[in-house]
């Protein structure tokens, strides 16, 4: 009855997301207002962690414990304390002095104490036994904003490299709540539970890798604490976006789904514009021309006779193209050319909504434009020459890179790779929860911009559309990966994705 108990209290993952400050005044709220102790959260919290360890290795016997010395720890005591009345065999390796615990988790601690447990120091001498297991991780919580050295990353690298699973409480030691950055060294976690808000850096950046399975828990905190905060960032999931996508009328036509023109494929790099120009095809737009150059043009009208393909040789040639269009991507392929420049000068002159990506980007950080009707497309590279910066710099905050862009570029700033983050003035970053690594791989890329304009192309709003592309680009990865991530080609996603939007 005790497990069947503590299973229940296991919710769905919620789309809000948090910063640790916020979570922390959700935490103040409850208390103080609503009157709910500080232990009994803590109580809570490591009841729905041991709920999930027994849900996820029902046949375990023994478990090591990591604690450090705030409520992380607390919470790992708590863990403990129920590990101990359930029949388990418990360790728990403290890291500290346990003179220093104060306050709730001292209280865990005692409570732990009290029905048998022990304490053993966590130093250079400390081990896990071969014996364990599942080991539960509750070394530092949400609150590390310094590198992990010494005894600590010596503990860290003692986890990664033992058998057993790990558990993490609230989120994986070493991993920075708010970016998702690796803080020197990381807990590999199974599972993470987190408590009260998802934190948002469990899904971008590093924290997708470290985090494994997340699992959440609203701790029985009362609805209207959440008033008290506006949601920083939204999970985007494809149930959260594919209600964008309105049905057919009976009596459409192709012109009722707009025309996307494809700027790019410079000498030697035609790949990049069909795969883009067909991206847009098979997520529904009415029409999609080609602009390129002139070598590529047979090739991609017998691959793909659907796309309607120009040879440009000069600037002057793509303006009755752009005339036409309802919304360009420009980008793939393009080159950095001087042929390159003048096309996207004459691009970046019209008023129609614009996907700006790959080679355009590189061209763009150059130029002082801004725009207010245009999606920008980065990966992480991209990124950092918008924005004058390295790779490490990008990744380190992603969040405060896609605003960095927004700001100064204007328009949407869709910043690509693990946890992809979507920005729009005024609003609540998105990021999306879906993808894998099989989908780094070439003309990935291309395809999101084709997939984006093609939903513009049919009457989304540039918000609207990079929601729905990045959320359906990367279920249609989730679902080619079925049958193994390498190998993976971008042109795999292309029945998928027609299956998707159907």
């Amino acid at each position: 009855m005790a497990e069947q108990r503590l299973l229940s209290s296991i919710d769905t993952l919620p789309h809000a997301l948090y910063t640790v400050a916020q979570v922390r005044h959700f935490d103040e709220v409850a208390i103080n207002t609503f009157n709910i102790p500080g232990y009994e959260l803590m109580k809570r919290a490591g009841a729905a962690a041991f709920a999930t360890l027994l849900q996820q290795w029902p046949s375990c016997q023994t478990i090591t414990v990591m604690t450090g010395l705030g409520n992380n720890g607390g919470d790992g005591f708590v863990v403990a304390k129920l590990a101990i009345e359930y029949g388990l065999s418990v360790r728990l390796l403290l890291l500290g002095d346990p003179s220093k615990i104060k306050n709730d988790a001292k209280s865990a601690l005692d409570d732990y104490l009290a029905v048998g447990g022990r304490c053993d120091l966590l130093d250079s001498r400390a081990s896990i036994t071969p014996a364990t297991d599942v080991i539960v991780d509750a070394l530092f919580g949400t609150g590390l904003e310094r590198e992990i050295v010494g005894v600590a990353e010596a503990a860290i690298a003692m986890m990664n490299a033992h058998h057993a699973p790990v558990i993490a409480l609230d989120i994986a030691s070493g991993i920075h709540s708010d970016t998702g950055k690796v803080m020197g060294c990381a807990v590999a976690a199974d599972v993470t539970v987190s408590f009260i808000g998802l934190k948002q850096g469990l899904f971008t950046a590093d924290g997708c890798t470290y985090s494994g399975e997340i699992f959440f828990d609203h701790l029985k905190v009362p609805a209207k604490v959440y008033a008290h905060e506006i949601l920083s960032a939204i999970r985007l999931t494809p149930e959260k976006s594919n209600h964008l996508l309105p049905p057919r009328a009976a009596n459409s036509h192709k012109g009722s789904f707009g025309h996307v023109l494809v700027v790019g494929g410079g000498a030697g790099m035609g790949g990049a514009v069909r795969m883009a120009g067909e991206a847009a095809l098979r997520v529904g737009a009415g029409l999609v021309s080609v602009a390129c150059d002139a070598s590529h043009c047979s090739s991609i009208v017998s691959a793909r006779p659907e796309l309607m393909c120009h040879g440009i040789t000069s600037a002057s040639e793509l303006q009755p193209l752009i005339d036409k269009a309802s919304v360009i991507v420009v980008g793939p392929g393009l080159g950095l050319n001087e042929w390159a420049q003048t096309l996207l000068d004459v691009v970046l002159h019209s008023d129609k909504p614009k996907i700006v990506d790959a080679d355009a980007l590189t061209l763009l950080a150059d130029l002082n434009h801004t725009s207010n009707n245009w999606v920008l497309t980065p990966h992480p590279g991209e990124a950092a020459i918008l924005l004058q910066q390295n790779n490490a710099q990008i990744q380190g905050d992603r969040f405060a890179s896609a605003e960095a862009i927004r700001q100064k570029f204007g328009g949407v700033a869709v910043l690509k790779g693990a946890g992809t983050i979507i920005r729009v003035v005024n609003k609540p970053f998105y990021v999306c929860d879906g993808g894998n690594p099989g989908m780094a791989t070439a003309g990935m890329g291309d395809v999101l911009s084709g997939v984006i304009a093609g939903f513009i192309a049919q009457g989304l709003s540039n918000e609207e559309a990079a929601q729905l592309g990045v959320s359906l680009h990367a279920q249609a990865g989730d679902i080619a990966s079925e049958s193994g991530q390498r190998g993976l080609l971008a042109t795999d996603l292309f029945p998928i994705l027609r299956t998707l939007v159907g």
